[in-house]
């Protein structure tokens, strides 16, 4: 038996005394909505199931609660409320490592409940919900939906659709790209999820503005997070983006823990995955792709601008200074050999790199300037 498949077993069955145990003590599984979202002709709804002491209580999530800001787009003023709601739940004010120690509730039936339709699906192994459900007749605009369990209380969800008359969008990475790390790219994930409070994370400077600023003249894009981050840290990017005013939208992160093929899951892939399941979703969006030089992120983008490069705007990326360049990945120099980014501009998507927000966003006005 290969040594994934161990850890794999073994995780298995340590959840599984975990949740007899638990239910002994009169615990309940708990849905955790994450952000779904879609077209108007389809929409992915995200979740998880996980053990949880009924007496703690759950914040509902409701869109409606702190309307008002003056802030330009209602879409991501419903978001941020969602993100606000979330922290009270006091999870901010914990040490990142308890968000792992989570018992997940896997193959338990839950109703997914959109306007007058009601779906009926289960958890993976891994107690997540992860539904494609078409025809939802949802329309553009932030919307809940319900999700009932078997065992439990009744969630709400919110999920995102996008306009069909959107015609740009923007993918960001977060660590090093918008988040400050700091550490070596080997212990990140662990000092990030098992040490660091979940409200003590920096920003780069002037990123969400940058951000604010390329998406005026579009308020229908969508904007998506893509992290090679576990799920357990959903509500501390959430807390992350607000706090610092970035666009609110969908996290597209992973699963943590051991896989079929290995102990760790690919990030490449993942992201891959991801933005490939974007481009098939919304045909008829152009994306802004936005990482850092410090790992996967030019390579990934590269390829994608390659094989569709009339679905990229340009790729903006930011570089990491030397210290930052051997934390990530042990050298002075950018990690992927350097890309010849005329070779992409010739197929007509430009590639930006500045060494923070301001610098990028010189950058972007000046390609703005030349594409008048």
């Amino acid at each position: 038996m290969a040594l994934a498949d161990i850890a794999r077993s073994l995780e298995e069955n340590i959840n599984r005394r975990g949740i007899v145990k638990r239910r002994r003590s009169g615990w309940l599984p708990q849905i955790v909505p994450f952000s779904g979202y879609g077209s108007t002709t389809a929409v992915k709804i995200l979740a998880r199931a996980m053990m949880a002491d009924p007496s703690l209580g759950q914040p509902p999530f409701d869109l409606d609660f702190l309307r008002g800001r003056s802030y330009k787009s209602p879409a991501i003023n419903a978001v941020r409320d969602i993100a606000e709601l979330a922290l009270e739940t006091g999870v901010e004010a914990q040490r990142g490592w308890r968000q792992f120690f989570t018992t997940q509730v896997g193959f338990l039936p839950v109703t997914v409940v959109i306007g007058d339709r009601r779906i009926k699906t289960r958890t993976d192994r891994n107690g997540y919900v992860d539904l494609l459900v078409e025809n939802h007749g949802l329309t553009p605009g932030w919307h809940e939906v319900e999700l009932i369990p078997a065992a439990g209380k009744a969630v709400k969800a919110p999920v995102m659709i996008v306009s069909p008359n959107a015609t740009q969008g923007l993918v960001s990475d977060i660590d090093d790209t918008i988040m400050v790390t700091w550490l070596p790219r080997v212990a990140l994930a662990a000092w990030n999820s098992f040490v660091v409070h979940t409200n003590s994370r920096k920003t780069v400077v002037g990123m969400s503005d940058f951000y604010r600023n390329i998406l005026e003249d579009h308020p229908d894009a969508p904007v998506f997070y893509l992290s090679t981050g576990a799920w357990n840290t959903y509500s501390t990017l959430q807390r992350f983006l607000d706090t610092f005013r970035f666009p609110i939208g969908p996290l597209l992160m992973t699963d943590w823990g051991p896989t079929p093929t290995g102990l760790f899951r690919s990030g490449q892939e993942h992201k891959k995955t991801q933005l490939r399941n974007l481009l098939i979703m919304f045909p008829n969006i152009e994306w802004i792709l936005v990482g850092d030089d410090g790992q996967h992120d030019p390579l990934i983008y590269d390829e994608l601008a390659r094989e569709h490069p009339s679905r990229v705007n340009f790729i903006a990326l930011r570089e990491l200074n030397p210290v930052e360049q051997v934390l990530s990945h042990g050298t002075l120099d950018p990690a992927e050999s350097i890309r010849e980014d005329s070779d992409i501009e010739r197929h007509g998507v430009p590639v930006i790199r500045g060494r923070d927000g301001h610098e990028l966003l010189l950058k972007f006005k000046h390609l703005f300037s030349k594409r008048q």
